[in-house]
Order: structure tokens, then sequence, then C-alpha cells
């Protein structure tokens, strides 16, 4: 079967994860819930775009959630909150290494048996994907994503309230 390879990508709620690839045709493998893709652009460089289709900047995003859950490194980022896309890097993005995981396709996670620093992520579609990193390190990720997901789930349920307030604050109450 051959790969068509795309020159653009967006993220979406079918995104599951970015992986860098070595192929000298592509440079993002994307995978999908129903598909597997290859983009002409690294996954950084589509995490930055998405973050910007999102309202804010990667790096704006970055300090936004530093700020909130005190990470410092591989900082997990709300790509479309309202639409509930939030990432999580395997490694620092600057590093090739880096693969993206997107959390709500994440099912379970677990140690390879056979290899000690390598973690066996199954996604909810049921697709499995090993990679290079430990699983107290995924774990670590996880926990970091969840509480990024709760810190902006209450920003998201106070930003009506603000909305009712300040139009009703225009109209004379």
């Amino acid at each position: 079967m051959k790969k068509i390879i795309l020159t653009d990508y967006e993220i979406n709620k079918d995104t599951m994860a970015l992986q860098p690839a070595t192929d000298i045709g592509y440079e993002t493998i994307v995978v999908e819930r129903n598909q597997v893709l290859y983009v002409n652009k690294t996954p950084l460089q589509l995490i930055e775009a998405a973050c910007l289709e999102g309202g804010a900047s990667y790096e704006g995003r970055r300090e936004a959630v530093s700020y909130l859950i005190g990470a410092r490194n591989k900082v997990p980022l709300p790509i479309s909150p309202g639409e509930h896309i939030y990432a999580l890097p395997t490694h620092s993005p600057k590093q090739f290494e880096c693969i993206w995981l997107f959390y709500y396709h994440i099912k379970t996670f677990k140690p390879d048996p056979k290899f000690p620093n390598q973690t066996i992520i199954i996604f909810k579609s049921n697709l499995d994907l090993t990679l290079n990193v430990s699983y107290s390190t995924i774990e670590k990720q996880m926990q970091r994503t969840s509480y990024c997901i709760v810190r902006y789930s209450q920003k998201l349920i106070h930003l009506p309230l603000v909305a009712e307030h300040n139009s009703l604050m225009t109209i004379g109450w």
C-alpha cells in the first residue's frame, strides 16, 4: 500500500499520536483512530499550528500551564480545551525522540515486560504503541495532564459566569 504524504495536517479529535519520522519523504507519522497519515512537517510544527488555531501560541500555552500546574519540563498542552484535546510529550519537545500523545485516546498503559525502559500505550481503539520511555515517565505525564485538564476545566466553567457578570454590568445591574 502506497503512503500518502500530506503537506499539512490539522490536529483534531481523532488524533491519537504524533511520532517523529526518520524517512526522507515525511517528518511526522500521525496516528488517528482509523488511519495512519504521513506529514511533511515536524510534530512540533503541527502542535504549534494547532495551538494558534486554538487561540494562543505554543509558548503562551506552555507558559500558562507551567504557571497553573508548576511543571517546567515536558509540559502538557491544552491544544483545544473546549474540544477536550490535550497533548502530552514523552520527551522534551526540542528532542527529536519526542512523541506527542493525546490524553483522551489513551485507555491504559503498562511497562513492557521484556524491556524495563519501555512502555506500552493502549489506545481506546485497541491499537497499542510501544515507546522507548519508562513507565514512571508516562505515569507522571498522565498525572500532569490530568491536573492540567482539571485546572483548565475550572477556568472554562467560570468563563460563562464572568461573561454573564460583565453583560449585567453593562446594562446597569
